[in-house]
């Protein structure tokens, strides 16, 4: 099979580069095998066997396998919980792993921040929005917060220039970078 082509208005353009593309997205706090979760958060589930079915559903249909996402931490928890080890081998695209108050890791690699400029915005990834350094004025990209504090943590706090995305504030599925990217810039245009 071609490279699929459209119509431009100059002529033939190519999909070539737009559509194989890989993607980065981010998320944070799936808590899976994590019983209470449900009920603390209001979260749509009947049980934790649902729950991490349809979370990882959502993330393998979201997320390609050549795409990016970083992981902002607590991937499960509880006394009888798999390690984010063996949930990451079930999950699709390249994960960079930012450690939550949560998580157990064996095999993968694990940062407790991570900085990153992505197409001129800066960005500091973190799994709790404290802990920035002293005058950062990038955004701060985390999690931990859940959906339990709306008014100071909601998705998206330009004051605070704070993006949480806890899975309950995103559809629980990764969100895509780009997206976010084109609501800060365009908030940011005059």
């Amino acid at each position: 099979m071609g490279t699929p082509i459209i119509m431009g208005g100059n002529g033939l353009v190519t999909l070539e580069g737009i559509v194989d593309k890989p993607r980065v997205f981010v998320t944070s706090d799936l808590h899976l095998d994590h019983t209470n979760i449900i009920q603390y958060c209001n979260r749509p589930f009947s049980d934790t066997r649902h729950m991490n079915q349809i979370l990882v559903e959502n993330w393998n249909a979201t997320v390609g396998r050549d795409d990016t996402v970083y992981f902002l931490g607590d991937m499960s928890y509880g006394m009888k919980a798999r390690s984010a080890d063996y949930w990451l081998e079930k999950l699709h695209g390249n994960v960079i792993f930012i450690r939550g108050n949560h998580d157990r890791l064996e095999k993968f690699r694990a940062y407790n921040s991570f900085f990153l400029d992505y197409e001129g915005v800066e960005f500091y990834m973190a799994h709790t929005p404290r802990g920035a350094p002293r005058h950062w004025q990038g955004w701060i990209l985390h999690g931990h917060k859940h959906n339990n504090q709306p008014l100071e943590y909601p998705f998206f706090n330009r004051e605070n220039r704070t993006i949480n995305v806890s899975v309950e504030l995103t559809g629980y599925r990764p969100v895509d970078l780009d997206g976010i990217v084109e609501k800060i810039k365009a908030e940011d245009a005059p």
